[in-house]
């Protein structure tokens, strides 16, 4: 276990949520928090800034006394909780990438707009191209003025060897400690018996390898889908509301190229619309 995590900060409101549930994920399993700025709108500001100090750009001056404030806000109401800073300048997704490679993190944490408007495309853009350029997962926050909550998770559930792979990631900032659902779609139009059958399989290899043992499953069948002319992303928008779910867990592994096409598409839609906190995390196996 890493426990760090790496926060994309850009002094808005939306990365003081990200902050705001890293502090609250750090609370139960002691993480430290890593904050990242990136200067993305020229390309040598803080390096020129670095290496002459003549060169100063008042933009740099501006966000280390920002970021100094914000972690001394941090620490005022999180004595406890372990904080550094990083700068750098150039592409957003590939400076993350840089610095998470360099290190372990439990997870990227993200701040989102949400799911409506231009801004909120371009920000589920920045969040998705992140998660495609690195191996560590990626934690979408969308701004809300509840208070966050991981009483109930969902998890996309195919029965696959990766899923319960990124629940095991997702439990090192959860710990064990909530409710599992497994939403499956049931695209291939199997008979209920059938999937009960690989649900009560695939709950007892959860219980043993995760020790997570509140466990719950719902099923969208294609009957659902052709009644309510839904696609899996809105079926799954669905059960998110539904079920009143507090995270969903979303993987991606590798798989046979159309296959990847296809689910990397749903992936896509479903960086595009945060309604809830969701874990995106990528799986080997």
């Amino acid at each position: 276990m890493a426990n760090k995590l790496l926060i994309p900060v850009d002094f808005s409101q939306y990365s003081q949520k990200a902050i705001e549930y890293a502090c609250l994920l750090s609370r139960t399993a002691k993480h430290s928090l890593v904050l990242i700025h990136v200067f993305t709108d020229h390309i040598n500001v803080y390096r020129n800034s670095i290496e002459n100090t003549d060169l100063l750009d008042p933009r740099v001056a501006e966000a280390k006394n920002s970021m100094e404030k914000l972690i001394s806000d941090i620490k005022e109401e999180n004595p406890e909780i372990r904080i550094s800073s990083v700068f750098s300048n150039g592409n957003l997704f590939e400076e993350i990438e840089k610095i998470a490679s360099k290190d372990n993190y439990d997870a990227i944490i993200m701040g989102t707009k949400g799911s409506s408007g231009l801004d909120s495309l371009l920000i589920g853009s920045n969040m998705f191209d992140v998660f495609q350029n690195t191996q560590t997962p990626v934690l979408a926050v969308p701004y809300s003025e509840k208070a966050y909550r991981a009483e109930k998770i969902g998890l996309l559930c195919n029965f696959k060897d990766g899923e319960i792979d990124v629940l095991k990631q997702a439990t090192a900032l959860y710990n064990q400690d909530f409710e599992l659902l497994l939403i499956h779609i049931n695209t291939a139009d199997e008979s209920i018996q059938a999937l009960d059958s690989k649900f009560a399989a695939f709950i007892e290899r959860i219980i043993d390898e995760t020790g997570i043992d509140n466990i719950s499953y719902t099923i969208k069948t294609q009957a659902f889908l052709i009644q309510y002319k839904e696609d899996i992303s809105s079926a799954i928008d669905s059960v998110i509301a539904d079920e009143l779910l507090d995270v969903l867990l979303v993987t991606k592994s590798k798989k046979g190229f159309l296959r990847k096409i296809i689910e990397e598409n749903i992936v896509k839609r479903m960086a595009y619309q945060i309604q809830i906190p969701k874990f995106f995390a990528k799986s080997n196996i």
